[in-house]
C-alpha cells in the first residue's frame, strides 16, 4: 500500500512540472484566481446525494484502488472476517467479486440494515452483498418507490424478492411496469400489485404473462376487466395455460356451466383461477355428490357460490349436516336439497342460523314445520330477525291468515315489506280480491297488474322453487315474465346467477 502511494505522489509531481522540451510547451490560459494553480486546486468530493434519486444517501467510499492478486486475497480475508463478526456466513460469496476494502462492505451492510434487512435476511440471500449501493441498490429502490412501493415497506419488498437488487431499471423493471399499465392496471395500484407478487419483476413479457392473458380473453373475459383481475389476483400472470388455467376451465364447463357465466365469475373473483384442480376442486365436487347433491345442479351451485369449489368442503358440510339434523331433524336428503337451493349455507355461522330458527319456533311453529320451511326456502336462515319480525307481525295483524299458509309459502318472509308486501296487499284489499300469498307475491310487477285487472284468477301452482340471487322459478314451466319465452337455457341461467 505504501509503495502504491509513493508511485502516485511521484506521478502527480511529474505531471505538475513544466516540460523542458519547448515543443510540448503550451501557453497557459489566464486564471480567474491567480493565487491558485491547476496542480494545487483541490478536486470536489463525490456528492453524497444522487442527482436522479436524491432521497437515498450515496456511499462515502468507493470500490477502492486497483489491487494485485496478493492484496485482493488479503482484502477478501479481512472482509470475510468482518462478515463473520456480524453473524453473516460468507460461504456463498466465494465466487462473487467483493469490494477491495472492508469499508465498502460495511457501508453495504449498514445501508441494507437501514431499509429493514436483518442479518438473517442477508444469510437467506447473501448474494445481495455483491450489489453496489451506488450502481445497483439505490437506482432500484428509487424506481420502486417512484412507482408506488412505500419506503416504509421497502425492506419487506426486498426480503420477499431480493433478486430485484441485481436488476437493471431500464432493461428489466421498466418493461414489466409498462406491460402492467398496458393491461389497464391503474398507476396507483402498481405498488399494491408488486408488493403482492414481486416475482412479476423477473418474468419475461413474451412468456407466461402474455399467454395467460391471451387465453382468458379468448374464452370470453372482457379485456377491460383484465386490469382489475390482475390487481385483485396478480398470480394469474404466473400461471401456465396448459397446466393450470385451461384444465380448470374445461373441468367446470363439463358440468354444463356456460362460458359466459364462467368468465363473469373470473372477472369478479379472479382468485378462483388459483384453486388447485386436483387437490381442491375435484375433491370438492366429489364431496358434493357424496352428500346427495344432484349432478345436474352442480352448475347452478357453482354459479351461485363460486367459492364453494375452493373451501375445505367436507368438514363444513359434515358440520352443517349434523347441525341441521340436531336442531330441526332434517335428514341427509333434505340437507342436500338445502345446499342445492342455497350453497352459501355451508359457510353460514351456526349462531346466525339459530337466531332465525329460534324466532320461527318462538312464534308457535312446530319443529317439523320449521324444517319444511327451511328445506323449501333456505334463505330464511340468513335473514335479519328484525325484518322477519316486521313481516310476520304484518302477516298476523293485517293479513290475518293462519300459520299454515306461512308454512306453505315461507318465501313470504324474504320479500320486502315496504316495497312489495304492503303495496300489493293494499291493492288487493281495494279490489276486494282474496288470494294466496304466492299468487300476489310470486310474480313481477307487470304480471301482478295483469292479474288484478283480469276478470278471473288464474290457477295457482304449488309454489316456487327459490334460487339465491335470481327470480323465483315457478314449477310446471309457468312464466314469470314474458321476456323469458325466447331465452336460451344459458341466458336463463346467466340471468338467475347471483350478482357476483
Amino acid at each position: 500500500m505504501a509503495a502504491a502511494l509513493r508511485k502516485t505522489q511521484q506521478l502527480r509531481s511529474t505531471l505538475c512540472k513544466t516540460p523542458k522540451n519547448p515543443i510540448f510547451t503550451t501557453f497557459p490560459k489566464p486564471l480567474q484566481n491567480p493565487k491558485s494553480t491547476p496542480c494545487l486546486q483541490q478536486q470536489k468530493p463525490y456528492s453524497t446525494k444522487s442527482s436522479k434519486f436524491p432521497e437515498y444517501e450515496m456511499p462515502s467510499v468507493t470500490w477502492g484502488v486497483i489491487q494485485g492478486r496478493k492484496e485482493k486475497l488479503v482484502s477478501r480475508v479481512i472482509i470475510c472476517d468482518y462478515l463473520k463478526s456480524m453473524g453473516i456466513i460468507p460461504d456463498e460469496l466465494e465466487e462473487l467479486e467483493l469490494p477491495s476494502t472492508v469499508d465498502v462492505m460495511r457501508e453495504r451492510v449498514e445501508f441494507l440494515q437501514k431499509i429493514g434487512i436483518t442479518i438473517d435476511d442477508m444469510n437467506e440471500y447473501p448474494l445481495m452483498l455483491g450489489c453496489s449501493v451506488r450502481k445497483n441498490i439505490i437506482p432500484v429502490l428509487g424506481y420502486l418507490e417512484k412507482i408506488g412501493i412505500p419506503r416504509a415497506r421497502m425492506g419487506e419488498f426486498v426480503k420477499n424478492y431480493p433478486q430485484c437488487l441485481h436488476a437493471s431499471v431500464v432493461v428489466e423493471l421498466v418493461p414489466v411496469v409498462r406491460f402492467l399499465r398496458g393491461l389497464d392496471v391503474e398507476k396507483q395500484d402498481l405498488g399494491y400489485v408488486l408488493m403482492k407478487y414481486p416475482e412479476l419483476l423477473g418474468f419475461k413479457l413474451e412468456g407466461t404473462m402474455s399467454t395467460s392473458v391471451a387465453y382468458l380473453v379468448s374464452i370470453g373475459v372482457n379485456p377491460r376487466d383484465i386490469g382489475p383481475m390482475i390487481t385483485q389476483y396478480p398470480y394469474i400472470l404466473g400461471m401456465r395455460v396448459g397446466t393450470m388455467i385451461k384444465p380448470l376451465v374445461d373441468y367446470l364447463i363439463s358440468f354444463g356451466l356456460p362460458k359466459k357465466i364462467l368468465c363473469r365469475m373470473f372477472e369478479k373473483r379472479a382468485y378462483i383461477l388459483g384453486y388447485n384442480l386436483e387437490e381442491t376442486v375435484k375433491p370438492n365436487i366429489d364431496c358434493l355428490l357424496s352428500f346427495g347433491v344432484k349432478k345436474e345442479l352442480l352448475a347452478s351451485i357453482i354459479a351461485q357460490y363460486p367459492q364453494i369449489i375452493g373451501l375445505p368442503l367436507k368438514a363444513k358440510l359434515s358440520s352443517q349436516q349434523y347441525f341441521f339434523n340436531l336442531k330441526l331433524k332434517i335428514d341427509p336428503d333434505g340437507f342436500a336439497r338445502v345446499v342445492e337451493k342455497m350453497p352459501q349455507i355451508v359457510s353460514l355461522n351456526q349462531n346466525l342460523i339459530m337466531k332465525s330458527i329460534d324466532f320461527l319456533l318462538g312464534r308457535g311453529i312446530l319443529v317439523e314445520d320449521v324444517a319444511k320451511m327451511v328445506i323449501k326456502c333456505p334463505q330464511l336462515v340468513a335473514l335479519q330477525v328484525g325484518l322477519m319480525k316486521n313481516s310476520y307481525y304484518f302477516f298476523k295483524s293485517e293479513i290475518g291468515r293462519p300459520l299454515k299458509e306461512l308454512v306453505e309459502f315461507p318465501e313470504y318472509l324474504t320479500y320486502s315489506l315496504e316495497s312489495r308486501i304492503k303495496p300489493r296487499y293494499l291493492k288487493l284489499q281495494s279490489k276486494g280480491i282474496r288470494c294466496s300469498l304466492a299468487w300476489f307475491l310470486n310474480c313481477s310487477d307487470q304480471r301482478f297488474e295483469e292479474r288484478i285487472k283480469g276478470a278471473y284468477i288464474e290457477a295457482e301452482s304449488n309454489g316456487p322453487s327459490f334460487f339465491m340471487g335470481g327470480k323465483l322459478e315457478l314449477p310446471g314451466g309457468d312464466i314469470v315474465s314474458e321476456d323469458e319465452e325466447d331465452e336460451s337455457d344459458d341466458e336463463i341461467l346467466y340471468r338467475r346467477t347471483v350478482s357476483l
